[in-house]
């Protein structure tokens, strides 16, 4: 199975990006699922019903969310009718919405995907290791269970991802990590065969400061005064995403790498 996941959408670019680029990707890559995390895509500050439905018409199977997950509030209201739209599992109990979803695919393969916020740096929420280990303890990788496992961690802290993926190791199909909206070079297989990457970047635009319109950014450090609200970039976008091979057998990484599509940072295209 060959999965992708897409780091932060961000704005208007970053949204027109991925509905440009990703059904030509799902070809050339000849993609099975793709995720995208979209906790940015309402203009930089969560996510609309209208943008969930253009993500997925554009080939993004699953979206997930993160520490803006209720920036826009009708998603609150939506969030319990679309499966497919998922917010961290370490909410609190009675929190909208679900952090994990089994999806079904051709030949009746399936794939779960879950979603973890870390603490470190970031709101107090749940412990994001008990949380994936009941989902584990609930639905195994491999024979008997499902045919694959992504977990997006949403963290600040790149110890904090690692100490996660280190945790799922064995476990899951991959880890990648979202939230700091610059991608790492550590792209990787674990040890006992689990994908991993600290951040998997951002879709948007890069002449910004993650994401974001840079002088008002600059000018919050410069004058360590509060300023306007924080608008996204609008140049062109660059997708950033890595690509994930699982066994079909045991469902564990057999092949990871990062995608990079767009032109500020240097383009990277797999051949898986």
């Amino acid at each position: 199975m060959r999965v992708l996941f897409l780091g932060d959408i961000l704005g208007r670019s970053g949204r027109d990006a991925v509905v440009a680029r990703l059904p030509a990707l799902r070809t050339s890559l000849s993609l099975d699922f793709v995720v995208a995390n979209g906790e940015n895509a309402a203009h930089g500050f969560g996510i609309t019903a209208k943008i969930c439905g253009e993500l997925f018409e554009s080939g993004v199977d699953a979206i997930t969310l993160g520490n803006h997950a209720w920036d826009q509030r009708e998603i609150i209201g939506h969030i319990d009718q679309e499966p497919r739209l998922l917010r961290p599992l370490n909410y609190p109990p009675g929190t909208p919405g679900r952090g994990a979803g089994i999806f079904t695919l051709a030949r009746g393969r399936k794939i779960l995907v879950i979603q973890v916020m870390g603490r470190l740096f970031m709101d107090a929420l749940d412990d994001p290791f008990a949380a994936l280990e009941k989902e584990f303890a609930r639905t195994r990788l491999g024979p008997g269970g499902v045919d694959a496992i992504i977990v997006d961690i949403h963290a600040e802290a790149s110890s904090e991802k690692m100490s996660i993926g280190h945790f799922c190791d064995g476990r899951a199909s991959a880890v990648f990590g979202s939230h700091t909206h610059v991608p790492t070079a550590d792209a990787q297989i674990l040890p006992k065969g689990t994908a991993y990457q600290s951040d998997a970047g951002m879709c948007g635009d890069y002449d910004s400061v993650i994401g974001m319109q840079k002088d008002g950014a600059v000018a919050r450090y410069v004058r360590k005064m509060p300023g306007e609200r924080l608008t996204p970039a609008e140049g062109e976008a660059t997708v950033c995403g890595v690509i994930v091979e699982t066994d079909d057998r045991t469902g564990l990484a057999i092949r990871v790498a990062s995608l990079r599509q767009g032109p500020r940072l240097a383009e990277t295209l797999p051949t898986l």
